[in-house]
């Protein structure tokens, strides 16, 4: 198998691209001609796909309590007295990599600020700037000028990079904070001899709010596991910062990922490094930093970890949050084609899937049953993302309408039925999220009316239509793209 993959690669890899698109294709077209041909196996497909679904409204509603609990006990520990036992902790020292790409100065200064206001003693981080030097040079030096002089004594270092894109790079996030890496690496390990097992590297986005307690607790989680170079770290991203001023069709499906993220830090076997995550610099050194080629990088860069250092990494989780802005924009539609930009650059992450799949059988030494257990993970969760909705939300509805006489059948009438009563009780589970929603989405604003809050709930029948618009179209969008040879280019989310 390796020697005819290694014989082949260009043509299996190309086959692994349309891989994804031919299977998501196919799911969501089976009911509607398989209709005709083997009724009874479409319903019982369909029956099956809700009480896959159910299973994991439950998962995700469990999973997020047991997270929240966690979360709100992390919110209020004295991280940094607890620090104190261990003889090395003033060693630690935490480079944060903030990307940025014409993000307006409001949004920087407070992600800075958040990062600046940490429990942990300020001269243990190193804040760099990672800007790009396509943005405009007087637009990009009068942000640096205020950010330096408001926030330069605030930190260790405030280092500014500016990126230029190379050949074989490709504009975004990995290219961006590569370079800044490498620039950091040799300033502060080569130049000031600092000790690079000491070092933990954190990549943000530019709309990031940290909890004050983050790089306490992540001081205690790198210094308390023996098994620090071989280890993620990631919190909870929650799409809270702007919440209130988005149209109640992009506000659902914001609330719904933000809840998830809560929900994956108590599922570590499923947990990856996600937008906002942190690792040593030890392990990024060794493997050869971000993939500069790539427009999905946090993914990405787990799994070239986990290839190179032959299994073995996994992601722990820091049960805090991480306030980011969600899509937005200037007016309703424009927030509507930005929400669903996001979606697609998202669902994006898919074209790591044919790098993922033939590393699966090109690297030896990673154990079988783990690597089998990630790869699983990874295809049900990107092959299946455009499908859901088709089969969730139409099921049998349109199928029986095509073939009225199977819809008279004994199992035409039962299965919808059963699908229905499946469906309603999950329903109970997106009671849960609620609930969360309501503890960690910021304060209602004074300008927001408070009989809008009151009917908020109600914004959730909403969801059959935010489902087709911002996971379905944008994922069987980027799936037929890679699967066309139609790569996307990186846009960064605006800002407003």
């Amino acid at each position: 198998m390796r020697n005819f993959i290694l014989k082949h690669d260009k043509g299996i890899y190309r086959l692994l691209e349309i891989l994804p698109g031919l299977v998501s294709w196919n799911i969501i077209f089976f009911p509607y001609w398989a209709i005709f041909v083997i009724p009874n196996v479409v319903a019982y497909f369909i029956l099956t796909y809700n009480i896959y679904w159910f299973y994991q409204s439950f998962q995700i509603a469990i999973s997020a309590t047991v997270a929240h609990l966690r979360v709100q006990a992390s919110m209020i520990y004295d991280w940094l007295n607890d620090l104190k036992p261990f003889p090395d902790w003033e060693k630690v020292h935490h480079v944060v990599i903030v990307c940025t790409y014409k993000e307006p100065l409001y949004i920087l200064e407070r992600t800075i600020s958040s990062i600046a206001n940490q429990t942990l003693p300020s001269k243990q981080i190193s804040l760099v700037l990672a800007m790009e030097k396509n943005e405009p040079e007087e637009e990009r030096n009068q942000k640096v000028t205020v950010l330096k002089e408001k926030f330069a004594s605030a930190f260790a270092n405030f280092f500014v990079t500016i990126h230029e894109l190379k050949v074989g790079e490709i504009r975004g996030k990995a290219s961006n904070e590569r370079s800044a890496a490498i620039w950091t690496k040799k300033e502060l390990v080569e130049k000031r001899k600092m000790d690079i097992n000491y070092l933990t590297v954190t990549s943000s986005d530019a709309d990031h709010t940290f909890h004050p307690n983050h790089f306490a607790a992540l001081t205690y989680a790198f210094l308390d596991n023996p098994n620090r170079y071989k280890r993620f770290w990631q919190p909870a991203v929650l799409f809270y910062n702007n919440i209130w001023r988005l149209p109640a069709l992009t506000r659902v499906p914001n609330i719904l990922a933000s809840i998830w993220n809560l929900s994956q830090l108590a599922r570590k076997d499923k947990l990856i490094s996600t937008s906002n995550y942190s690792l040593s610099f030890k392990l990024l050194d060794e493997i050869d930093y971000w993939d500069p080629d790539k427009i999905p990088e946090d993914w990405g860069i787990f799994f070239k970890a986990y290839y190179k250092m032959k299994g073995g990494i996994e992601v722990d989780p820091i049960y805090l949050p991480i306030y980011a802005d969600a899509a937005e924009s200037t007016s309703f539609w424009k927030t509507i084609k930005n929400q669903y930009q996001q979606r697609k650059r998202w669902a994006w992450g898919v074209s790591d899937d044919p790098w993922i799949i033939k590393n699966y059988f090109l690297t030896p030494g990673v154990p079988f049953w783990e690597k089998t257990m990630r790869l699983l993970y990874v295809l049900q969760a990107h092959f299946l993302w455009p499908v859901h909705f088709f089969i969730i939300t139409i099921g049998l509805t349109i199928p029986s309408i095509l073939n009225p006489r199977f819809a008279r059948t004994t199992l035409g009438y039962t299965v919808p039925k059963l699908s229905s009563l499946v469906l309603t009780i999950a329903l109970v589970f997106l009671g849960v999220m609620l609930v969360f929603d309501k503890i960690y989405k910021p304060q209602r604003p004074k300008d927001y009316p408070l009989w809008r809050a009151v009917i908020a709930p109600l914004e959730f029948f909403l969801m059959p239509i935010a489902g087709f618009f911002f996971s379905a179209l944008p994922g069987i969008d980027a799936h037929t793209r890679l699967m066309l040879g139609k790569y996307i280019e990186y846009k960064v989310t605006e800002k407003v």
